[in-house]
């Protein structure tokens, strides 16, 4: 499983998260095919920088030659200058005003995939949404000024091609550093955390500090949000490259974001290496559950069929006897926290309850990583798990299924000869 993990320790921007991942990958191409897509006016460069000795990549996006931080706007991020304005704020500047379906129809005409499209959309659409918490406004009435809203369309187009590009199974993030301190608005001082950055940051872990200045931004938390599945230490990962992105500002401590990209461990050979592997920290799962009495079976399983579909991580139902004496259904989703959204919309839409429990839980898991291995009937896949004390394996079922199909034997006989093949 190739992992993807994310340190913010000194928060994340959309610029910081373009900078790291763009090293992960060839950056050349990344910036050829960012300048080719058609944003009107923007130019994205990626230029060396360093922060305390650490030298990595500062993503600089220009829209028609000027920066946002060149121009004098309400509300200043110390990293990278993503921001979003609703109808409640006096604007210095008259540019055009965008909403989020003006945003929409400018990613949907551009030259990237029907994926990184969804992502992009979504992830503006998070953003659009705790602004409009933040000021008590309808995502419908909040807007975006001209630079402002293109240069944030940029970082959010472009780590959205990035995460193709890198092509992760799994993005952890650390814990998020927010800062401190205030910042100014047209309306006076806001703390750190900003609204909009707090309403987006709700149920992921984060913290204040380390320096008094703003450190994550709406963008920022928004692609964290939608892309990171759990937040926590590094797993257990064999790394093979780490990117470094540098924020604007220099700060006493180093203002990067680091990317570390790598598998998951194939083999654990002492008694410590097993017991460092059971403390994966992709263990945080929440539980949505409801109760159904008025719904048939077919529905039901239909609507389990789309959760695990959208990405939930299990899906099950529980025979019930309900009040009134009636036979009912326990619907059961395990998700991941960035997930839970999501699958409480699915779970509304697709079946009949009014009602939905939730439930955080942390879960005691096994390393695990799927290998394929060779064999005279062909290519097959084996689970492995290890931690706690035990390791196993067991061969893919769907796999064995198929080669029984092809080659006109049983599942047992399948099963024996391949297993006599790896003995």
């Amino acid at each position: 499983m190739k992992t993807l993990y994310l340190e913010c320790r000194m928060g994340a921007s959309g610029d910081m998260l373009m900078g790291a991942l763009s090293e992960l990958i060839d950056q050349r191409e990344f910036v050829r095919r960012m300048n080719g897509l058609g944003l009107p006016g923007v130019q994205v460069e990626a230029t060396a920088a360093a922060r305390c000795g650490i030298h990595g990549t500062h993503m600089r996006v220009t829209v028609h030659g000027h920066e946002e931080l060149e121009d004098e706007h309400i509300h200043e991020h110390d990293h990278h200058h993503e921001h979003h304005h609703d109808d409640a704020y006096d604007h210095h500047h008259h540019h055009e005003h965008r909403h989020l379906h003006d945003v929409r129809v400018i990613i949907d005409e551009l030259d990237i995939s029907a994926a990184v499209k969804k992502n992009a959309g979504e992830v503006y659409a998070l953003i659009a949404e705790a602004e409009g918490r933040a000021h008590r406004a309808s995502v419908d009435e909040v807007h975006f000024h001209e630079v402002g809203a293109l240069d944030a369309v940029a970082d959010v187009v472009g780590c959205c091609l990035l995460m193709e590009m890198v092509g992760a199974d799994r993005v952890v993030a650390s814990p998020v550093a927010v800062g401190g301190g205030t910042v100014s608005c047209a309306h006076g001082i806001l703390p750190v955390p900003a609204p909009a950055t707090a309403a987006l940051l709700e149920g992921i872990p984060s913290y204040a500090g380390p320096v008094e200045s703003e450190l994550c931004t709406p963008t920022g938390a928004a692609l964290l949000r939608h892309f990171a599945s759990s937040f926590g230490p590094q797993p257990l990962m064999r790394v093979e490259a780490v990117g470094y992105g540098l924020g604007s500002k220099d700060f006493p401590q180093a203002n990067c974001l680091r990317a570390f990209l790598g598998g998951a461990e194939q083999s654990v050979g002492t008694a410590a290496g097993v017991a460092a592997a059971a403390q994966d920290p992709d263990d945080q799962v929440v539980e949505l559950s409801c109760n159904l009495d008025d719904q048939t079976g077919e529905d039901v399983a239909y609507a389990c069929q789309v959760l695990r579909a959208a990405g939930a991580v299990d899906v099950w139902t529980t025979p019930l006897l309900m009040k009134k004496d009636r036979p009912g259904t326990m619907v059961t989703c395990l998700c991941r926290p960035a997930d839970r959204d999501t699958m409480v919309d699915l779970m509304f839409a697709h079946l009949t309850t009014i009602g939905i429990r939730e439930a955080r839980l942390r879960r005691h898991v096994l390393a695990r990583e799927v290998a394929t291995v060779e064999t005279s009937l062909g290519p097959v896949r084996v689970k492995r798990s290890w931690g706690h004390g035990v390791e196993r394996e067991k061969l893919e079922h769907d796999d064995l299924a198929r080669v029984a199909r092809e080659q006109g034997l049983t599942l047992e006989e399948v099963r024996r000869r391949v297993e006599s093949e790896r003995a």
